[in-house]
């Protein structure tokens, strides 16, 4: 019971800290004492699970990452694939969006090598040939783009949006450039 109880709390942390960390505006780290208190355990049981800041961002992280790249799946199971690949982007955006409260961490994560942004942009490239894989089967997404391709795109809409700019006003300008650049992948009727 105690080994059920354990994997219950390290979940219920991620789950906390997923929320704190992605709803957070990055201007100042989210308590790791919140988040255990938020999460129903000690400070202790947390760094029993995460013994750093950086073990929970790395996890939340990888917890992430693993979710958006099974939304395919999820998504090409229940629609087109060309309206699977534009639903796929917006969660891409939100994905991007959300590590705002981890930024630092990302970062010193990066630089540290413990989160390899090389192996994250292959698992993204390889989730859109995919979607593009099978919109090409299905005859609604052209056959002459490349997931490479799409994936830098995506980075540089992403990387391109005025972070000063209000939530609102931000994800409106990447929702119009997801769409034009989503323009150009579909084969034209």
């Amino acid at each position: 019971m105690a080994r059920v109880d354990a994997e219950r709390n390290r979940e219920r942390i991620l789950e906390i800290a997923t929320r704190a960390f992605t709803t957070g505006d990055g201007s100042a780290p989210v308590p790791l004492e919140a988040i255990a208190r938020d999460a129903g355990v000690g400070i202790g049981t947390l760094y029993r699970h995460f013994p750093t800041r950086d073990a929970l961002v790395q996890a939340v992280h990888a917890t992430e990452l693993a979710a958006l790249l099974a939304k395919a799946d999820e998504l090409l199971a229940r629609h087109e694939p060309d309206r699977a690949l534009r639903l796929w982007m917006d969660d891409y955006a939100a994905f991007v969006a959300g590590k705002r409260g981890m930024a630092e961490s990302l970062r010193a994560l990066t630089q540290s090598g413990a989160v390899s942004p090389m192996d994250t942009r292959a698992r993204v490239t390889s989730t859109i040939g995919q979607l593009l894989d099978a919109g090409i089967r299905a005859g609604t997404l052209r056959d002459d783009v490349r997931a490479e391709d799409v994936a830098a795109s995506l980075v540089g809409t992403f990387l391109s949006l005025d972070r000063s700019a209000p939530t609102a006003e931000r994800d409106a300008q990447a929702t119009r450039m997801l769409d034009l650049l989503f323009d150009g992948i579909r084969v034209r009727g």
